[in-house]
């Protein structure tokens, strides 16, 4: 029998997508978000999208353009980032190993015509094979045109979160995420799975938006991609989201170079932005506690 991905309806609750997830490692919401938001996304975007160079090698993919700084450039794709069941999912999901999550990845992916099957992998691989027992990234991409077995749409092998590294799937594993556009695929760092090859005559589009613990170092580099003069004006969950706030306990501090007596010494990147509350500085207590409960042992 061949692998199949389970679809829930956009108003799936996040319980529903976790038991999924725990269980697949990869869930698709059909019709998460509508036409009009969909237009929106593609409006802000394509030129963008249309000015980005193809991929230098066969994994980037030389038929496939990957554009970020989406924080920075578009309005909408803040509102994908902040979707309440999709974030409430991600938190839930890598929270247990963390005191904060943080945006990894912001990048719109399209697969043109000709463009090959993408090697299957996992995603956690970004920080090579050294994280044990630890699940670091919770991933989407939200299909911006229709995801179709002809125009490569992902390929995802559910059940393999705890395969071996080494392990290969056969081909009746592996299932294809065929969704409508505007419906997402949500999947694990731990999920084998890649893109699929595009035989048809358009281009597929989809937003890839993933989610990492927040004391790991980010994929896309958010500080560049989205610096302090723009994610002074987000609204603050979203800038905690890119990274600037402590990732824990003296994660993420630095001291602003300045001359002598004209800033302070070791705060938080919310400094950065203006934000002077006492969330900002560095040595939280409410975050040195939280620490110092977990490692201690229990009486």
């Amino acid at each position: 029998m061949t692998a199949q991905i389970t679809t829930l309806p956009a108003d799936a609750t996040a319980d529903a997508v976790l038991d999924v997830i725990h269980r697949d490692g990869a869930v698709i919401l059909a019709g998460a978000l509508d036409g009009p938001g969909v237009d929106r996304v593609l409006a802000e975007l394509m030129p963008y999208i249309e000015a980005t160079g193809e991929g230098r090698d066969d994994f980037s993919g030389r038929l496939t353009t990957r554009t970020g700084a989406l924080v920075a450039r578009s309005p909408a794709c803040r509102e994908l980032i902040q979707h309440d069941t999709v974030l409430t999912a991600a938190r839930r999901f890598l929270e247990p190993y963390c005191e904060r999550i943080q945006l990894h990845l912001s990048q719109i992916i399209r697969l043109k015509p000709g463009q090959p099957a993408q090697a299957i992998h996992r995603d956690r691989w970004a920080w090579g094979t050294y994280l044990q027992g630890v699940e670091p990234q919770f991933n989407t991409i939200w299909a911006l045109t229709d995801f179709t077995e002809e125009n490569g749409a992902t390929l995802v092998v559910p059940g393999s979160t705890a395969w071996p590294d080494d392990r290969r799937p056969e081909a009746d594993e592996i299932a294809r995420a065929v969704m409508s556009r505007g419906s997402v695929l949500l999947y694990t760092g731990s999920v084998f799975h890649g893109g699929g090859e595009n035989r048809s005559g358009g281009d597929r589009i989809g937003a890839n938006l993933t989610y990492a613990l927040g004391w790991l170092r980010q994929e896309e580099n958010q500080y560049l991609s989205c610096p302090p003069e723009i994610a002074r004006d987000l609204p603050r969950p979203l800038q905690d989201l890119l990274g600037y706030t402590l990732g824990s306990y003296a994660l993420g501090y630095y001291t602003p170079p300045l001359p002598p007596g004209e800033g302070p010494e070791s705060v938080g990147p919310e400094f950065a932005l203006g934000r002077t509350s006492t969330d900002a500085q560095f040595g939280d207590q409410a975050l040195l506690d939280s620490v110092i409960q977990a490692t201690s042992p229990t009486s």
